[in-house]
């Protein structure tokens, strides 16, 4: 019984700057990220694809491990596969250099770009413009190895990307240290296993990842817990009943026990900070939480007596009362 085949466009590509590997991908065909993309901090990014053998992802980082190059891993893979004239293939190696590999029986549309620093590749495509547009996005783009990964595969999209349709996507970084407590180099693993525009739903769901998960916002831009910033932390933290205190702008005790159980609960962990700033994406993350929770209240009927009235974090108790506002009644919104 033949192995189906299935259209999928990618690239990988390697940001020096970070320094990080990584592949992103697109393809009509169940979860593409399970069987495509591999990569390995110090060591390089693989995409195999088309008819795709999945030995190379391994097979091509043992060998970029050896200190063999993308072109020659790229030789070595194909010329050990009987099968290749039915494979497609892309490398980048610990230096950047990158290369990648179509069989000559890989379904039309199928071809490949290689800049500096990446390799594009696709099959069962609209067209060349697809790879075409991949490539130059990714040059052309602002920003670190995710953003432009990601900028190109919407890019690929634009241009008609796998001429079957869309069904799911996948982003697969990695650098030293990069994984959630420093103790991997899974930087940024994310997948959308099927979806009916998959790459708009991994760029959603890498915004969430990004803003828990991630440090990539400029320090420049974090402001002081103070003023206006202190009281409507102090107001949204109190719809979502964190904290019972008046709204007074003055950031005390109470209001940083009640800020830091709200990034603990929502694991922000990797954003706690202990010199008195925040991140705007933090502030902006918590003013959402306490719109969605005042529409709550304002459009739910309620269940059970009084529920409406406590915010989620009031489940196990609230921030509680700064010692100044001891007998002052508290707000909710």
């Amino acid at each position: 019984m033949a192995l189906p085949r299935f259209g999928t466009f990618s690239i990988v590509a390697h940001d020096p700057a970070i320094p990080a590997w990584g592949v992103a991908v697109q393809s009509k065909f169940l979860a593409v990220g399970s069987v495509v993309p591999f990569a390995e901090a110090e060591v390089g990014a693989v995409a195999t694809q088309a008819l795709a053998n999945a030995s190379y992802g391994p097979e091509g980082l043992r060998l970029l491990r050896s200190g063999l190059g993308a072109e020659e891993v790229v030789r070595k893979l194909i010329a050990a596969d009987p099968g290749r004239d039915e494979r497609q293939l892309g490398v980048v190696d610990a230096r950047g250099r990158a290369a990648s590999f179509t069989g000559s029986k890989c379904l039309a549309w199928a071809g490949h770009e290689v800049g500096e620093g990446f390799a594009c590749q696709g099959n069962i495509l609209f067209g060349a413009e697809v790879v075409r547009a991949m490539a130059r996005t990714y040059e052309a783009s602002t920003g670190d190895l995710l953003d432009r990964l990601l900028a190109a595969l919407a890019a690929g999209q634009r241009e008609g990307g796998d001429r079957r349709g869309m069904q799911s996507a996948a982003l697969l970084a990695a650098r030293a240290g990069g994984g959630y407590g420093g103790t991997t180099d899974r930087w940024v693993d994310v997948r959308v296993d099927d979806h009916p525009h998959p790459i708009e739903e991994l760029k959603r769901i890498f915004r969430l990842y990004d803003l828990t998960m991630l440090s990539r916002e400029d320090p420049r831009t974090l402001v002081p817990i103070a003023g206006d910033v202190a009281a409507a932390l102090q107001h949204d933290l109190s719809v979502l009943g964190y904290y019972t205190g008046r709204l007074t702008g003055r950031w005390d005790d109470t209001s940083q026990a009640a800020f830091s159980r709200f990034i603990a609960e929502h694991n922000f962990e990797n954003k706690q900070r202990d010199d008195g700033t925040v991140w705007p994406s933090i502030v902006g993350y918590l003013r959402e939480r306490a719109s969605a929770e005042t529409d709550r209240r304002t459009r739910t009927a309620p269940i059970v007596p009084g529920a409406l009235e406590r915010g989620p974090g009031a489940a196990r108790g609230g921030g509680g009362r700064s010692e100044s506002d001891e007998g002052a009644p508290g707000r909710s919104s």
